[in-house]
């Protein structure tokens, strides 16, 4: 089975500092910061690449069930809200929640549905994030 790797460093306090994250088979670094995580600052956080997991695992979920009951899907495009409350004096992810549209030729609608909440069950990033509600809205591009 294959293992996947991701990386952080921080440096400073928690509300001066920074740090970057990063996967570890890629060039590409996220900086992020106090201001990004709890404010409007710019940069990544950890949220976002929790999303960006849940959005990119649904969307290959969708469309391998989509395939696997016959139809050929055009695109999935997932937006993932994660949810980050204070709770009990520290923070919880507490929701995620997939914005998904999808072009399937051929699909009504009860039966789009029903694959997109399968997918949503299914994909191993909700499972992973099994403790917290996933919730969504799926739209059949027209």
């Amino acid at each position: 089975m294959k293992i996947n790797k991701a990386k952080a460093f921080w440096q400073g306090n928690l509300k001066d500092g920074n740090g970057r994250m990063q996967f570890v088979n890629s060039d590409t670094e996220f900086p992020f910061s106090f201001k990004s995580r709890f404010e409007d600052g710019v940069g990544a956080n950890p949220e976002m690449l929790i999303g960006s997991a849940h959005a990119g695992c649904f969307s290959m979920a969708f469309s391998n069930i989509l395939d696997g009951e016959g139809y050929e899907p055009k695109a999935v495009n997932t937006v993932a809200h994660i949810k980050l409350d204070q709770v009990d004096g520290g923070f919880k992810i507490t929701e995620s929640h997939l914005e998904v549209e999808a072009d399937v030729p051929g699909i009504d609608e009860d039966s789009f549905q029903k694959l997109a909440v399968k997918a949503k069950e299914g994909c191993p990033v909700s499972q992973a994030l099994g403790a917290i509600k996933i919730t969504m809205d799926a739209k059949l591009k027209k």
